[in-house]
């Protein structure tokens, strides 16, 4: 019997399995995961990224990811406080720490992440992204849904106990019904135009304002120019008197000022006219010009 091909399928043989225990004897971890070496099942230690070795047949790697992951939530079907019906779109982005205590439990209660998000995340999510939509009105949801994310992040903190870490929660879109959006529509144009009137009855005011005081300064403008030009009237009529006054005191107290005036204001022409019976010529003084 010819033993030579029994010989050559025996090497064959030993050769791959030699290779395979060769090949199955390391393992290599990536930076962003890291490797849960088991034997037999049970937990051996946790693998930092780079190369590791492990018993063949006996030893198994499991890679976790501590990458950050995002979850979408596109339908989250919620009830504000004033009974609006809405639909949801957000999203929650979460990792697994890289260090041995959370990688370990992570692997001994859920097994991988895919499970931590389907058993853990998901369970409460949902549910508390929708508890908290409950405590704003439609109106308040919209307009301070930064507050509203960061309620729901802190309520998800708060409901999550486990081997992750949830580092945000985004509100990426709020819908509601087409009749409450049209209704939001309609109050929004109602108060703009509210506004606007505001705004054309202040410019208005501010107008008229601006007209009274205009005819005011004008009224006492014109009021002070009349009381000057009363005054100087007064002014003048007053000087005038006084001036006639003191004449006729000087002609009461000299009589010979008469003659002064008139022989200042004669001509030198002899008068031309003679009153019957008087002996006194009369002379017609010339106007003092």
């Amino acid at each position: 019997m010819n033993q030579k091909p029994v010989l050559t399928f025996v090497t064959v043989i030993v050769i791959l399995v030699g290779l395979y225990i060769f090949f199955d004897g390391y393992y290599t971890v990536d930076e962003g995961e890291r490797g849960v070496l088991l034997r037999n099942g049970a937990i051996v230690s946790i693998s930092e990224p780079g190369f590791g070795l492990k018993i063949p047949f006996v030893d198994s790697v499991v890679k976790v990811s501590t990458q950050t992951h995002t979850i979408m939530y596109d339908q989250l079907q919620a009830y504000s406080r004033d009974q609006q019906p809405a639909t949801i779109k957000a999203s929650v982005t979460y990792r697994i720490p890289p260090n041995e205590k959370e990688v370990r439990e992570l692997y001994s209660s859920f097994g991988s992440t895919a499970n931590i998000e389907s058993r853990l995340i998901n369970r409460h999510v949902p549910e508390q992204i929708e508890n908290v939509f409950g405590q704003y009105t439609a109106i308040s949801a919209v307009q301070d849904r930064v507050k509203f994310g960061h309620d729901a992040f802190e309520a998800v903190k708060k409901a999550i106990s486990g081997p992750l870490v949830i580092e945000s929660i985004q509100i990426e879109n709020i819908d509601f019904s087409d009749a409450y959006e049209k209704s939001v529509e309609d109050r929004m144009k109602a108060e703009v135009e509210v506004q606007t009137q505001k705004q054309n009855l202040e410019k208005e005011r501010v107008s008229a304002d601006i007209l009274v005081t205009q005819a005011k300064s004008r009224a006492e403008s014109q009021l002070a120019m009349a009381a000057a030009e009363a005054q100087a009237i007064r002014l003048k009529g007053e000087a005038e008197a006084d001036a006639i006054k003191a004449r006729a005191s000087a002609l009461a107290q000299n009589q010979n000022l008469v003659e002064l005036i008139k022989a200042e204001r004669w001509n030198g022409q002899l008068p031309t006219t003679v009153i019957p019976g008087n002996v006194t010529p009369f002379l017609t003084l010339p106007e003092k010009k």
